[in-house]
C-alpha cells in the first residue's frame, strides 16, 4: 500500500475479538486537523445550516471567537476513533458525550480512550460488549469526554 492510499494510523481492516480486548487496553491516539473546510462540511453533510457552524461573521456576532464544530460532528468523530480502533464489525450500542471546549478552526482535536469495561463473557449471539472510555482535546482543553459502549465477535481474533 503506498503512502498516499495507506490506512490511517489506529484504522484496521479486521474487527477486533472480544476475547483479545482487556480492561485497561488504549486505543491508538487519533490527531484530528480542525480545518474550516472540516468544520463547515460536516455540519453541512449533517444537514446542520445554522450560522455558527459557517460563517465566521455571524458567529462572531453572537459571541462566539469564530465558527465552531456542531455535535454530529463530534459524535462521528467520535464514532470514526472507536471503530478505527474496533474493526468494521464492531456494532456501536451507546454513545454517550458530552462537550466542553469548542473545537474552532486552525487547532487540533487529540482523541485518546481506554477500555474501562467488559462483559463476563460473550451472549448467545456470540457477541460481547465493551466500554470505552474517551477524551477529545484540543488547545482550549476537553472538546468533548464520555463513554461508548460497543459489541465485538468472539473468537481468537489479533490483538492489536
Amino acid at each position: 500500500m503506498s503512502a498516499a492510499t495507506a490506512a490511517p494510523s489506529g484504522t484496521h481492516s479486521a474487527t477486533l475479538a472480544f476475547d483479545t480486548v482487556a480492561v485497561g487496553d488504549s486505543l491508538p491516539e487519533l490527531a484530528i486537523p480542525l480545518t474550516r473546510t472540516l468544520i463547515v462540511s460536516t455540519a453541512i453533510a449533517s444537514r446542520d445550516y445554522q450560522d455558527v457552524h459557517h460563517d465566521s461573521k455571524l458567529a462572531v456576532e453572537r459571541g462566539s471567537k469564530d465558527i465552531f464544530m456542531n455535535i454530529l460532528s463530534t459524535n462521528g468523530l467520535v464514532g470514526r476513533y472507536v471503530t478505527d480502533w474496533s474493526g468494521p464489525g464492531a456494532v456501536l450500542t451507546d454513545v454517550n458525550i458530552r462537550l466542553g471546549a469548542p473545537n474552532y478552526p486552525d487547532d487540533t482535536m487529540t482523541l485518546t480512550g481506554s477500555v474501562t469495561g467488559k462483559d463476563d463473557a460473550v451472549d448467545a449471539t456470540g457477541y460481547g460488549a465493551v466500554e470505552v472510555t474517551l477524551r477529545g482535546a484540543n488547545g482550549m482543553g476537553d472538546h468533548v469526554t464520555g463513554t461508548v459502549r460497543l459489541r465485538l465477535p468472539a473468537g481468537k481474533g489479533s490483538n492489536r
